[in-house]
């Protein structure tokens, strides 16, 4: 039995917005089933013990486009969960833009941990982040923002960091700010090229981006900096799900099929490699799990990261490499360069490899 298990559910391929660096493929009008949601649900209930904790995610698509689904599977898991003694918690990630009463309570919901997608100011937010007819969103986004702020609603803000707006990082994240914003997660565009002088500028950034974050704690959490802070000072770090990648965390496709993370998931193709056999309605629970491979890429063994390294993540390196084990050099560059500005900007000393890892596969 698993004391934590996450599930994903991917209640739609459709979106109003047509983000040009998304990920998940043609926005097409294919939502979840209940009696596939249901069962995904049943099946990770199942794989708890008496006292377990299950962290539901809602994704898509938007996945506030199927608001009334949400409010449903809620109250179904929380039903679930109860009856057998155990936790339930909720997370969601949606694009802002979806503001109806339905979409805000579910948005104001206190045990859902909620991010909004937003890339900061508008002239950065809009070259990417655009709707079916090309208008951009971030006045829409920033409204959403200014107004969870004013409800005193803890959220997440996710910035999509691509090679077109790193050196916009910083001014980003200081906007944000701006609008009360209280923790930011910048995310790598894993999709996308990224050659040696983006590299270069990538670390560049991340300095300033530390020393910003240095002096707004605590009113300010930055999600590259503030685990690599915990490791420093040897504090004891939250126990999650992630990434288990199909032992202890699974996603589902509205088709059913079960994937170990869902940004692997894009159109959900029969021949899409990464799906595991069979679908949600076969068996019991989630606990016989699927392989779960290690980096394998020989440098690991000689990085004094390697214990505290976020390169361990299987989906993210797949993208970047097609090897679930092997990272590239934009992966261990972004972690290194986080270890290190951190450890700079709190005067920490740290040991490194002798190389920066910067070979590897950076396109």
């Amino acid at each position: 039995m698993y004391e934590n298990f996450g599930l994903t559910l991917m209640l739609t391929h459709a979106c109003n917005l047509r983000c040009r660096y998304c990920y998940t493929g043609a926005k097409v009008e294919r939502a979840m089933p209940l009696d596939v949601a249901r069962k995904a649900i049943v099946r990770s209930v199942a794989s708890l013990g008496p006292g377990g904790t299950l962290n539901l995610g809602f994704f898509g698509g938007e996945p506030l486009l199927c608001v009334s689904t949400i409010k449903y599977l809620i109250h179904f898991a929380r039903q679930l969960t109860k009856i057998r003694d155990q936790h339930l918690r909720l997370s969601m990630t949606t694009n802002g833009t979806i503001v109806s009463p339905d979409a805000w309570r579910v948005m104001m919901s206190p045990e859902l941990e909620l991010s909004i997608s937003c890339d900061g100011a508008a002239d950065v937010h809009d070259r990417h982040r655009i709707t079916a007819s090309g208008r951009g969103t971030a006045a829409r986004v920033h409204d959403t923002i200014r107004r969870l702020v004013s409800a005193g609603r803890e959220f997440w803000v996710i910035a999509v960091v691509r090679p077109d707006t790193i050196d916009d990082l910083p001014e980003s994240i200081a906007f944000l700010q701006s609008l009360g914003v209280r923790r930011i997660q910048p995310s790598l565009d894993l999709w996308t090229k990224w050659n040696a002088v983006d590299i270069d500028r990538l670390e560049r950034a991340i300095e300033a981006c530390a020393t910003d974050w240095r002096r707004s704690i605590p009113h300010l959490a930055i999600s590259w900096f503030d685990a690599k802070a915990g490791m420093l000072v040897g504090a004891a770090m939250a126990i999650s799900s992630r990434c288990g990648f199909g032992r202890g965390e699974v996603a589902v496709a509205p088709s059913g099929r079960v994937y170990p993370c869902e940004r692997l998931i894009g159109e959900d193709l029969p021949n899409n490699p990464m799906a595991f056999p069979g679908n949600v309605f076969d068996g019991a629970d989630f606990r016989s799990g699927w392989p779960s491979p290690s980096r394998s890429h020989d440098s690991c063994d000689t990085c004094a990261m390697s214990g505290e390294c976020d390169t361990v993540c299987r989906c993210s390196n797949y993208v970047r490499t097609g090897d679930v084990a092997t990272p590239d050099g934009l992966l261990c560059t972004l972690n290194q360069a986080c270890l290190t500005a951190t450890a700079a900007v709190l005067n920490k000393p740290i040991q490194l490899s002798t190389r920066m890892l910067k070979q590897g596969v950076l396109s």
